[in-house]
């Protein structure tokens, strides 16, 4: 069976990917992951927060001088929730890319097209295979009009773009008024692929205990029917690459994001609830779920039930909603 897939240009032994988490925070995460057979690994992100800090950090110790470059760490904050900071960051990537023979990606978090995109061509210099954006933004004045939200990932992109020569992908969330204009205009804005979608990990409130609760909150595959349908919207309308993110569990969950059209898969949730070594589960049954249908390779079904290139018109999507509407008064209605 021949799962080879290609990938931001990138060629993958399967379409499977471990998507950004706490499993590839370590070399021995990357190790594991690989071992299991993931087609390529996204580190977690670096985040704008933590490159503004650590230049504000060498300011600081430059301005005090040498001779009070011990004192002056004992009074500048830790990285944000103890993560590694950009020099750690660049360091694991070196020694992942250097331990797996499977492509890692490094991931770029950030809102501003300020400077701290300019570790992405530390980030290849390290060794990234490509790199993930993934504009965590949701704009906390409601006022700010959306093409100013958008335009916001556009500046992103093309800052990164210029730095560096190596793939960039983008990692959208789908809140906008028309998440399909975005992520065409992003795609002729020249990213080489997109993320559908991010999961914004939002603080909620707990009831009993009156408090503002947060924490992460694993996905399910009732999340993945809302980027299935605009990947199947996308394919073919787009140059670069499409990875599905969110709500995979199973290998059935594989094979439908790949009929839809998606390039790869990715998950993280399903590797945190059954360990690493569910990724050969799912390329297993993915395998064998080719075979029963009478496939040999994942390119004989990626796209096969994507909106049809005629078809792109509100029309097709109202027919779809009104036969929705008709089974389910067929299933639900009195009886």
């Amino acid at each position: 069976m021949n799962l080879t897939t290609t990938y931001l240009g990138l060629t993958l032994d399967n379409p499977l990917v471990a998507s950004a988490g706490p499993l590839s925070r370590t070399v021995d995460g990357v190790r594991h992951l690989a071992d299991a057979g993931v087609g390529a690994i996204v580190l977690p992100s670096l985040f704008e927060e933590q490159v503004r800090r650590e230049a504000e950090r060498d300011a600081q110790l430059a301005e005090a001088g040498a001779e009070s470059f011990a004192e002056s760490l004992s009074y500048l904050p830790e990285t944000i929730d103890g993560e590694a900071g950009p020099r750690r960051y660049l360091d694991l990537l070196s020694r992942a890319t250097a331990a797996v023979g499977v492509p890692v990606i490094g991931s770029l978090n950030g809102v501003t097209a300020g400077g701290w995109t300019d570790y992405a061509a530390a980030m290849q210099e390290a060794g990234a295979a490509a790199i993930e954006l993934n504009v965590y933004y949701l704009p906390a004045d409601p006022r700010m009009p959306g093409r100013d939200v958008e335009q916001r990932y556009v500046d992103i992109l093309t800052t990164v773009k210029a730095a560096v020569t190596i793939p960039v992908a983008v990692k959208l969330a789908p809140f906008f008024s028309s998440a399909g204009e975005v992520a065409v205009r992003l795609d002729r804005a020249g990213a080489d692929g997109l993320v559908l979608f991010n999961r914004f990990m939002q603080a909620d409130i707990d009831p009993e205990t009156l408090t503002v609760s947060t924490g992460l909150k694993l996905s399910s595959p009732a999340e993945a029917a809302l980027p299935r349908s605009w990947i199947a919207r996308l394919r073919g309308l787009m140059a670069g690459s499409l990875a599905a993110s969110t709500g995979v569990e199973t290998a059935a969950d594989v094979a439908a994001y790949l009929l839809a059209g998606a390039d790869v898969v990715m998950t993280t949730s399903s590797l945190l609830r059954h360990g690493p070594a569910h990724a050969a589960v799912l390329i297993d049954g993915l395998t064998e779920w080719l075979k029963r249908k009478g496939f040999s390779e994942v390119d004989d079904v990626r796209g096969l039930l994507a909106v049809p290139a005629g078809a792109r018109g509100s029309a097709f999507e109202r027919a779809g909603y009104l036969t929705a509407i008709q089974e389910a008064t067929r299933t639900y209605g009195p009886h």
